[in-house]
């Protein structure tokens, strides 16, 4: 094991800001755009307490990622091996399963709000080749570098347009009747989109491996590490934008669709197009061009995110599983690249019925597996592994437990009401 690093300042927090800024962009995303629009639209703001919750719920095991790393010098992945080879291919296996959907449910978004923006007459698989070529190129080529310099810049410009069109909306006033009655939430449909909203919210457990791995990449190279203090300004700057940015897609969708008696459709190309639309047609033409920017820069930020993401924990685990030198893990990454863009244009080309049920498949086999994942980044950081004083406070413990039990219990009650009720 590492020993924390000694002698760095904590005046450098700055320095540290990246993987926290890369969680954000990987999480703002198909939550954000696809499923907090789609339950301001169809609920209002009656929603909101199930976002704020499972952001409640699932802040202790993202932050772990951070904490385990800056005390320890190494990955998650690391964490879970020392947990016993069981835990980490118990991990590798629910990363299989859901890496391959969830790249095709983000790519596929992205596709169809690039063909309603640039206005491109073509097939949604043509549309996700283009997408996943750029994509491809950024990220082999780029490597981590680029990656971070772009994702910094996306973030902001995303989070300055998505405050700016939210208060136009709330100026405007609701564009539907307020007294407009919800669907029932506590029915089997109603549970399933609840736990399809809350499996993404913020992001996939899953995901909580990435910021781990992107701290060890950009400090690479002889680099100190951060600080435990550095690390913990890194994670919050990121995971608080993804919360307030949650919460203003919720309000979009309640203050521009809620009470219309519109309804999204379930193609990618159509649904981006309405979307855009919307919001022009209430908040004025010139809003247009906003509201298309802030959609598609959400996505693509996502899908670029995902992809690095996902190939950095595939090769990472393959590597400590296979006992794979670091060029061999850095082969592995190259390869998982295009195996990932690869699988989900197949997905995309044949196995897909619409988005919005590619979506939610994807957001409740994530929601399913959070349990698990949880549990594997509570043991890791209360591991022998790491330093006492690193190890989560009374609180936060506390909060993992609430957190488990959350999601543990609301994965059965959604099992009770698709089965049994």
């Amino acid at each position: 094991m590492s020993s924390p690093p000694k002698g760095g300042s904590d005046r450098g927090w700055w320095c540290a800001v990246g993987p926290g800024i890369l969680f954000a962009g990987a999480a703002i995303g198909v939550s954000h755009l696809v499923q907090s629009t789609r339950a301001g639209a169809g609920w209002g703001f009656g929603l909101l307490w199930a976002v704020v919750l499972v952001l409640i719920c699932k802040y202790p095991f993202f932050q772990f990622a951070h904490r385990y790393t800056a005390a320890t010098g190494e990955s998650l992945l690391h964490g879970y091996r020392r947990l016993g080879t069981s835990a980490l291919v118990l991990f590798v296996a629910v990363v299989c399963g859901s890496a391959f959907i969830t790249m095709a449910a983000v790519t596929v978004v992205t596709a169809g709000l690039a063909g309603a923006l640039l206005g491109f007459d073509l097939s949604l698989t043509v549309l996700s080749l283009l997408v996943l070529l750029v994509v491809l190129a950024i990220v082999a080529v780029g490597r981590y570098r680029l990656l971070d310099g772009v994702m910094k810049v996306m973030v902001l410009v995303l989070g300055a347009l998505t405050v700016t069109a939210v208060i136009v909306a709330v100026r405007h006033g609701p564009a539907g009747e307020p007294s407009w009655p919800a669907p029932e939430i506590w029915s089997a449909a109603g549970v399933t989109f609840l736990l399809a909203l809350m499996g993404w919210m913020p992001a996939p457990l899953d995901v909580a491996v990435w910021p781990s791995l992107w701290m060890l990449e950009k400090h690479r190279g002889g680099r100190p590490r951060p600080t435990m203090l550095q690390a913990m300004v890194d994670f919050h700057v990121g995971y608080f934008a993804t919360a307030i940015l949650a919460v203003a897609f919720v309000s979009f969708g309640a203050l521009v669709m809620y009470g219309t008696g519109e309804s999204f459709s379930p193609s990618a190309v159509v649904f981006s197009r309405q979307l855009i639309d919307m919001y022009a047609a209430t908040l004025g033409r010139w809003s247009r061009w906003m509201i298309a920017l802030v959609a598609f820069i959400t996505m693509f930020s996502t899908t670029l995110t995902v992809l690095d993401g996902y190939a950095r924990t595939l090769a990472g685990g393959f590597a400590l599983l296979t006992g794979a030198s670091s060029r061999s893990q850095r082969r592995l990454y190259a390869g998982a690249l295009p195996l990932l863009a690869g699988a989900a244009l197949m997905i995309i080309a044949f196995f897909m019925q619409g988005m919005r049920a590619l979506v939610d498949v994807a957001t409740v086999l994530a929601f399913l597996t959070a349990p698990l994942v949880g549990w594997l980044n509570f043991k890791a950081v209360r591991s022998s592994a790491m330093p006492v004083e690193s190890r989560p406070g009374r609180l936060l413990t506390l909060l993992s437990w609430v957190g488990l039990a959350f999601l543990s219990g609301f994965g059965l009650v959604w099992v009770y009401w698709r089965w049994v009720a």
